[in-house]
């Protein structure tokens, strides 16, 4: 089943953070209700609109009930009658988008409504646990690995031995990354930065340096998706729906099919099949950023080079503003912010940009827009390309 056009985003809303703080000691919940209030307002809708609700956050942390749909919908006051709690890591509010537009499609909702808050850095380091599941702990924590960055190392370390991916590559999008957030006021790191920056910085997990790696901060966002009925009475205009796919390839690093490539080849496929578009028809991509390896490993996975040319796409600051490939317009989870799960802030700005918003960093006439999601150790993928009339 396709779901091109099957639906429309007609809302967007974040909360703003100071230092990668959320203000006044909020709550997740109440990060995600102002998130959800501002996207609803955006689209010119209420919560009585809402029949559909979707989230996701760090289940079995400190708090966790705070993430559950339950209790969301109840601190919303609204009775949805479609739910979804689909847990998949940073690709998570990606997945959200297909399942909804499919929803909506189906005729069981009309107005879908996806959340996600965080309070991670609030809450750091004194709550903020991960405890594997014993499956892993089993056969990787008792050997040192730390996760998740020893998943992407690891990765990253591949791909220099099988292509002589070097480090001076991964600057180059560190860099880049933070010249758009020079340009975004609401990025939480705005300073200068250069490739020897990045080079003479700390190594936290080698290859990776710590400009490699994404921010730790506080965060929320939100997105309303409507059916084609609906959009043509919402205050902004649609930005539609146009392709879409998922994957997933492994769950813990041991089972890593290929350190070299992501399911992104499956899921960006079904995505620019079902849209029908080609690479070079889209004008701004935002990729996940957890870290400078997950960006280049999904630039080859999803077709925009070949395997092993990531570091010569990406050099002379190509990715850069004023550069011939725009990517991650807002700073990204390098320099932008990251609150646990940067999904949900590629699909904002990706809308964003298609509606001309963006300010200083708008890139030029932007009409197809694509955002990719990475899940857990570069385990689950998910791929939307965006459009405007």
């Amino acid at each position: 089943m396709s779901i091109r056009k099957a639906a429309a985003i007609v809302g967007v809303g974040d909360v703003e953070t100071e230092k990668g703080r959320v203000p006044n000691g909020m709550s997740v919940l109440q990060v995600q209700a102002l998130a959800a209030k501002r996207a609803l307002d955006d689209a010119g809708l209420t919560f009585d609109d809402v029949d559909g609700l979707f989230t996701a956050g760090f289940w079995g942390m400190p708090g966790d009930g705070q993430f559950n749909v339950l209790a969301l919908a109840e601190y919303l006051g609204i009775q949805p009658k479609y739910m979804d709690s689909t847990q998949i890591g940073g690709s998570s509010f990606e997945a959200h988008v297909g399942h909804a537009a499919a929803a909506i499609k189906a005729g069981l909702i009309d107005v879908a409504l996806i959340v996600y808050g965080s309070t991670q850095k609030t809450r750091l380091p004194s709550e903020f646990v991960v405890v594997p599941p014993a499956h892993m702990s089993q056969y990787e924590i008792p050997y040192g690995i730390s996760l998740p960055m020893a998943g992407y190392a690891m990765a990253a370390h591949r791909h220099m031995h099988e292509y002589g991916l070097k480090s001076e590559h991964l600057a180059e999008i560190a860099v880049a990354t933070r010249k758009w957030a020079q340009l975004n006021p609401a990025a939480t790191m705005r300073d200068p930065l250069t490739i020897e920056d990045v080079l003479n910085s700390p190594v936290i997990l080698d290859p990776l340096h710590l400009y490699d790696c994404c921010l730790v901060t506080d965060g929320g966002g939100a997105v309303v998706l409507v059916s084609p009925e609906r959009a043509k009475n919402c205050k902004k205009k649609p930005i539609w729906v146009l392709g879409y796919g998922e994957s997933l390839s492994h769950y813990t690093v041991q089972q890593f099919p290929d350190m070299t490539m992501t399911s992104a080849a499956i899921s960006g496929k079904a995505a620019f099949e079902m849209a029908g578009v080609t690479h070079d028809d889209i004008d701004v991509v935002e990729i996940y950023d957890s870290f400078t390896i997950t960006v280049l490993l999904t630039l080859e996975s999803l077709g925009f080079c070949k395997r092993g040319e990531g570091g010569d796409f990406v050099s002379n600051q190509r990715t850069a503003p004023g550069g011939d490939f725009p990517l991650n317009t807002n700073g990204g989870g390098l320099s932008y912010g990251h609150p646990g799960m940067y999904g949900m802030f590629l699909l904002i700005e990706a809308v964003r940009q298609l509606r001309g918003e963006c300010g200083e960093r708008q890139v030029k006439d932007a009409e197809l827009a694509l955002a990719a999601g990475t899940g857990c150790y570069l385990s689950s993928t998910s791929v939307v390309i965006l459009g405007r009339d």
